[in-house]
């Protein structure tokens, strides 16, 4: 089975270089033919909504500015997440002073190009402004900073977003929670405040709890799930539950992954991978680049086999914008578009799925 989709892929790969050619005036009649009509194929946003799902992107504000990379992020998806124009360290720089030009410059983009927006993210423990962690907070001080924070934001964007990833990467790789600000000052009780604050904010807006390395069943995912049920059964408004899926070829695909999105679903939660990427050792070869192409065709199955599952977004959709680089040394080509925004394996292996 594997061999034959490695063939497949090396024909989808020649019909990418076909394109090149045509564009560069070297191949011309029928097969320039043929290409062009191959260039009118749906996108994968098109695809997608026939299923019922979204496909989307992550994007960040400097890459705006690049025209080619920002027409294609218009054209293929029907999803935007900005990648750091929402976190608190942007939107409230200094206590009590906002400022939202980033979140919406996308939010803009978004709808000039009739896309929707899941905004990411009101409560993490990473990129939080020095004001907020140079000093201790009592309960009562923590609690009202907290509150104000995702209130404002979540007001301004009110009528404007999907969705929002409230309490983002809340436990540790054993399912206990993990000793944040938040957590340390707060308790656990922090993250059904959070949930319903922003729901207080928005009562449209979908709220998800979201987390990579939750892709199978497993004492992290496990802590979720309990999580999720308790806050369920207590009322608090809590909507979806959003995988990021950061994968590494190195360590394995998550085969539970479709077990673990239809147990959420059980729970009568939405689902969504969020953040999907898949990373390499590099240099990318012909046989990595296959086997990242079957592991993006199969989370898309696994999402399409599920009615709750309602879409995917990559973190971001080429390698030329892609975080991996600077975070893990040595590793990179994790997506679906090469730094030339060409197609890779991986982005027709997508639509194989979706197809």
């Amino acid at each position: 089975m594997r061999t034959t989709t490695r063939s497949r892929t090396r024909l989808r790969l020649a019909g990418a270089l076909a394109a090149v050619l045509v564009g560069a005036g070297i191949v011309t009649g029928p097969a320039a033919q043929a290409t062009e009509q191959h260039g009118k194929q749906r996108t994968l946003a098109e695809l997608a909504q026939r299923h019922g799902r979204y496909f989307g992107s992550a994007t960040d504000n400097p890459e705006l500015t690049d025209a080619p990379y920002t027409k294609m992020l218009g054209d293929e998806f029907d999803m935007i997440t900005p990648g750091n124009g929402m976190k608190w360290y942007a939107t409230e720089p200094q206590q009590g002073v906002f400022d939202f030009s980033q979140g919406d410059e996308i939010v803009k983009l978004a709808r000039k190009n009739h896309q929707r927006v899941r905004a990411h993210t009101l409560v993490w423990h990473s990129q939080l402004p020095g004001w907020l962690t140079s000093r201790t907070w009592t309960a009562d001080e923590l609690r009202a900073v907290l509150k104000k924070h995702i209130q404002t934001e979540v007001r301004h964007y009110r009528g404007k977003v999907y969705s929002w990833d409230v309490v983002n990467e809340a436990f540790n790789e054993d399912g206990t929670y993990r000793e944040t600000i938040f957590y340390k000052t707060l308790g656990p009780g922090y993250i059904a405040d959070a949930l319903r604050w922003a729901h207080q904010a928005d009562p449209k807006a979908k709220l998800y709890l979201n987390d990579y390395n939750v892709e199978a069943v497993g004492p992290k995912s496990d802590a979720y799930y309990a999580l999720a049920k308790e806050l369920k059964a207590q009322g608090v408004p809590l909507h979806g539950f959003g995988l990021q899926a950061h994968l590494a070829l190195q360590y394995g695909y998550p085969a539970t992954l479709e077990d673990n999105l239809r147990r959420f679903s059980r729970l009568r939660l939405d689902t969504a991978l969020t953040e999907v990427d898949v990373r390499m050792l590099l240099p990318a070869t012909e046989e990595k680049l296959a086997q990242q192409a079957d592991w993006y065709r199969d989370m898309t199955e696994a999402c399409l086999a599920v009615r709750r599952c309602v879409g995917i977004t990559v973190w971001d959709y080429t390698d030329k914008y892609s975080w991996i680089p600077a975070f893990f040394e040595g590793q990179g080509a994790a997506l679906p578009w090469d730094e030339q925004l060409r197609p890779k394996p991986a982005y027709y292996a997508i639509r194989e799925a979706l197809s």
